[in-house]
């Protein structure tokens, strides 16, 4: 066979797809002891795990949202069975938990029923600064409550696992978009204002006017900023019972002392939410620019978002509304932050025994020493591909670990172990059966 033809058929090793990623090691940690942290918190205020499935009906989200949402439109990863089922990988997790609560009959339980979560979540998105197209998000649900005083919970909780890991420079930006009795005067003046200057906005913006106009709200474009910043503002448009629900909030935040601005400009991209809408966003340090580059303005990083959804139950099914509030925290964005502190995984405890066996005898009994020190919760490392007293040695010193155990053929047939100090050099024989308490007691 001719060489070209040869160079065709080898193939390059795959790689992982755009926008997705492999954590491996210390990086892996990284996600898991943030989500232990938040987990702990939010076990502590009463909230209980859920973890609902990657793949969802699609209808789960296209009920839920209208076409024009960018879930929807644009940045849904959706598939058909061979049966003619259509599927979708979960873009977000607030729709999903509220299915399974009217799934589970979660209504019948003792309200509000608060639900943490943590996982992956999928959107065809543009890759950039801690966004991917797989990312990881860790949330607070509560369903079935009205009162503000969720809402301020919710901020609040989100407000304290990133103060817990580190995360200072934030500030909660919050807006209320009302209810329906608030929604329909206000979509109607914001029509109104942005079909005055249909010639000023975006394509994408016209399209809105149509579909869903408080996304005019949420374009970036720089051609709709100057119409988007004299807009009307839905906290003109509230009505009673919205005005003293979005009032109560803040009462809240300023009792928690929660540094908090009103943006009036602020929606969330979903159909569903109502009332109380936030977004917590990191404000970066200005960096002094380069001799000869131009300052840029460093803009708010936004690491958490939620809000009220008290209409979205009926959307999936439910013969009522169920009134819920929530929040997501972007933990891929949370890792990036410059004062980021990262949480050690319980999973993992510095070593204070390396484990050196010699001979293959020793080897033969080498997993049920290890099994005695995991049962007594004593973390140990150990290198059982190796056969060399000087290897072993040498990796236990680089590592510096305090103390190693020996394990060699003649303590294999005698039952016992030599415990070595690796600091004086000194050592001592232990009986296997003691072992784990002996090393308990050495400080």
């Amino acid at each position: 066979m001719p060489r070209a033809n040869k160079d065709k058929e080898r193939k390059e090793a795959p790689t992982s797809l755009k926008g997705m990623r492999d954590l491996i090691g210390d990086e892996y940690h990284k996600y898991q002891g943030f989500s232990e942290k938040a987990a702990e918190i939010s076990l502590y205020y009463g909230f209980s795990p859920i973890d609902t499935p990657i793949l969802e009906r699609e209808e789960v989200f296209t009920s839920t949202n209208s076409e024009d949402t960018d879930i929807v439109g644009k940045e849904m990863y959706s598939l058909k069975t061979k049966s003619g089922d259509k599927l979708a990988l979960r873009p977000e997790f607030t729709a999903p938990v509220m299915r399974a609560y009217i799934e589970h009959g979660m209504q019948s339980l003792p309200q509000p029923v608060k639900l943490y979560y943590y996982g992956s979540a999928f959107r065809h998105d543009n890759p950039q600064r801690g966004r991917y197209r797989e990312f990881r998000q860790f949330g607070l649900e509560m369903l079935g409550t009205s009162k503000s005083i969720a809402d301020a919970m919710i901020i609040y909780l989100v407000w304290t696992i990133l103060r817990e890991v580190g995360v200072e420079r934030i500030v909660v930006e919050v807006n209320s978009i009302g209810d329906k009795e608030s929604r329909v005067p206000y979509v109607r003046e914001l029509t109104n204002y942005y079909r005055k200057h249909i010639n000023q906005i975006c394509g994408n913006c016209r399209q809105r006017m149509k579909t869903n106009p408080l996304r005019l709200l949420d374009c970036k474009s720089a051609q709709c900023q100057p119409v988007k910043e004299k807009a009307p503002q839905s906290v003109a448009f509230l009505s009673p019972a919205a005005k003293q629900h979005f009032k109560e909030v803040m009462e809240y935040l300023d009792a928690l002392k929660i540094n908090y601005r009103i943006n009036p400009h602020l929606v969330r991209g979903l159909d569903y939410y109502t009332h109380t809408v936030f977004e917590v966003v990191e404000e970066l340090p200005e960096q002094t620019p380069a001799e000869g580059e131009k300052a840029e303005p460093q803009l708010p990083f936004t690491i958490s978002a939620g809000g009220r959804y008290d209409y979205l139950a009926k959307r999936l099914g439910s013969k009522k509304d169920v009134p819920a509030v929530g929040a997501s925290i972007g933990v891929d964005r949370v890792l990036l932050s410059p004062t980021y502190r990262a949480v050690t995984p319980r999973v993992v405890k510095k070593p204070k025994i390396y484990f050196i066996q010699i001979g293959f005898e020793a080897k033969l009994r080498s997993l049920e020493i290890i099994e005695i020190l995991r049962n007594a919760r004593i973390p140990v490392l150990h290198a059982l591909n190796k056969d060399s007293l000087s290897a072993q040695l040498a990796i236990a010193e680089k590592s510096e670990i305090p103390y190693a155990i020996i394990f060699g053929q003649k303590e294999a047939l005698e039952g016992t172990v030599i415990l070595r100090d690796m600091k004086t050099r000194s050592q001592e024989t232990v009986k296997i059966t003691k072992l784990a308490d002996h090393i308990k007691k050495i400080k």
